[in-house]
């Protein structure tokens, strides 16, 4: 019980070298045991069958027929028996009559007496028998026949046999070679013992089970922890591993990229057909960043790990933020011109100028007027987007013109989220059509209790037009490369839309034109 408890503590490679001798050790001992066994059989037979044949052979003599008929047949059969006992090397031939009474037999003293083992079958049937039996010499394999006289009628028996010592000597001569070829097994054996742990050790690092199975369960317990989406792919696209996040980020993976319900954008990344860190993915209403490494294993390359982040809420906030600095920016612009102006007015008036100052507040006041954003425009966070662009373009060289049939009632749009979404995407993207040169941006949104139309256009070198469609997929852009994703603003648009049941279209009409219907949100 001690010796198995310490096997069972031992090493792994311990455990299988001493597994693997047991089983060669058993193959061994039990191929020797058959072997040994067969051979056995086969001598027991080869001796019955000679033992047979010779006592056919002395049956078969004319003299032991006549001995027979002479009133001391033991005077003639005896010196025969022992003549051939001792030619053919058996260790007893006995010839007995139809009483079992013996004629000869290598004991003299036993001549005339009557047989140790039963002839009846033999004398009885007149056929001739062969097997294994114990008489006056010891056990022995032996073959009996009948004697017959010239007329066919048994008369006698003959008996030939060879002690099982004699046939045991014989296999244990045939034994050396038998147990030279298993030693040999065995050390074979041995040594493909030993290779086979080592090459297990170092296939396992040298870690024990309970070492294998302790890191596993750290290995899950990390990878299904961690916040970040983890998918690991080989190098079929046949997804090998996927954490909880994962999952909760993809929905429905699958069993290999081509069967995941994903876009084409987010197939080409997780494919590799768009390579590149920091890539970002629109996955149905979340902003996904993903980074693909390649996986090396012992110096080669075995698949690929994705990671997963979610930066829909970063962006919505980055957005939002970008946009109050610009209001805050525009309100701040709006304050210094209106000092200036203010200044302007004061002058006027300390020089004397009243009809100047007049002239220059009425101008200014028109000027104010004409712009009639807060007017028309009357949802303050929709309001406060567009002066904020209005602000930017200006900056960049560009004039924002608000349409006339503009109109957007307080309250009518409920959370102004999606609307700001659709407008200063479609704002943004016609500032970086004009790309800082002088031009316009006419504006135009209608709100009603269907929903938000909005109708943006520049005086830009608008779309191509194979590129009406294509300008909406994610990732897609025809501007000059900067940090950060892009081809983002108009992905987002037309998701926004299409969520809402809605849609967004691209045209040109001197310029690039963007139109978008933003349904209404049902009531609860």
């Amino acid at each position: 019980m001690w010796t198995v408890r310490r096997v069972r503590d031992a090493s792994l490679g311990t455990q299988l070298f001493v597994l693997q001798m047991v089983i060669v050790l058993l193959a061994v001992g039990g191929t020797a045991g058959v072997w040994a066994e067969h051979t056995r059989d086969q001598l027991d037979s080869l001796h019955q069958q000679r033992a047979l044949a010779i006592a056919q052979s002395v049956a078969g003599l004319p003299q032991v027929r006549d001995a027979f008929k002479l009133a001391q047949p033991q005077a003639v059969l005896q010196p025969l028996a022992m003549s051939v006992q001792h030619e053919t090397g058996a260790d007893y031939v006995v010839i007995a009559n139809t009483e079992q009474e013996r004629y000869a037999h290598p004991n003299t003293a036993l001549i005339g007496k009557r047989l140790s083992t039963d002839g009846t079958t033999v004398l009885r049937t007149g056929r001739s028998w062969v097997g294994t039996e114990t008489g006056t010499i010891g056990t022995t394999v032996r073959g009996k026949t009948p004697i017959r006289d010239e007329y066919g009628n048994v008369i006698g028996l003959v008996s030939v046999g060879v002690l099982e010592t004699t046939v045991t000597g014989q296999v244990a001569g045939a034994l050396p070679p038998l147990i030279w070829t298993a030693l040999a097994v065995l050390l074979a054996g041995l040594a493909l013992a030993a290779l086979i742990t080592a090459r297990v050790r170092r296939q396992t690092f040298g870690l024990e089970p309970r070492e294998i199975a302790r890191l596993l369960e750290q290995r899950e317990g990390v990878l299904h922890g961690v916040k970040e989406g983890v998918l690991a792919l080989d190098l079929a696209g046949r997804v090998t591993l996927v954490n909880d996040a994962a999952r909760e980020l993809l929905g429905d993976v699958g069993e290999d990229l081509g069967s995941m319900p994903v876009s084409g954008r987010m197939r080409d990344v997780l494919g590799g057909a768009d390579p590149g860190v920091d890539r970002v993915v629109l996955h149905g209403e979340r902003v996904l960043v993903l980074n693909r490494t390649p996986v090396w294993v012992r110096g080669r390359h075995r698949g690929w790990v994705v990671t997963l982040r979610d930066r829909t809420e970063l962006i919505r906030l980055a957005r939002e933020l970008d946009d109050t600095s610009s209001a805050t920016e525009a309100l701040r612009a709006q304050a210094h011109e209106f000092a200036n102006r203010m200044h302007t007015v004061v002058g006027l008036l300390e020089l004397g100028e009243h009809e100047a100052a007049v002239g220059y507040i009425t101008r200014t006041t028109r000027a104010a007027h004409a712009t009639g954003l807060r007017e028309r425009v009357q949802d303050p966070t929709l309001a406060a987007l567009l002066l904020a662009k209005s602000a930017e373009a200006a900056e960049r060289g560009a004039k924002l013109v608000l349409s006339e049939d503009s109109a957007v009632p307080e309250g009518l749009l409920g959370d102004p989220q999606d609307a700001v979404l659709v407008v200063g995407n479609l704002v943004a993207n016609a500032i970086d059509a004009l790309d800082g040169a002088e031009g316009t941006i006419e504006v135009s949104v209608q709100a009603d209790a269907g929903g938000l139309r909005v109708r943006v256009g520049d005086s830009g070198p608008g779309i191509a037009p194979d590129l009406v469609e294509e300008v909406f997929r994610e990732g897609f852009t025809t501007k000059a490369a900067h940090s950060g994703p892009r081809g983002l603003g108009l992905a987002l648009t037309r998701q926004a839309c299409l969520r809402r049941g809605g849609w967004v279209r691209a045209g040109n009409a001197g310029g690039a034109v963007f139109t978008a219907l933003l349904p209404a949100k049902a009531r609860p």
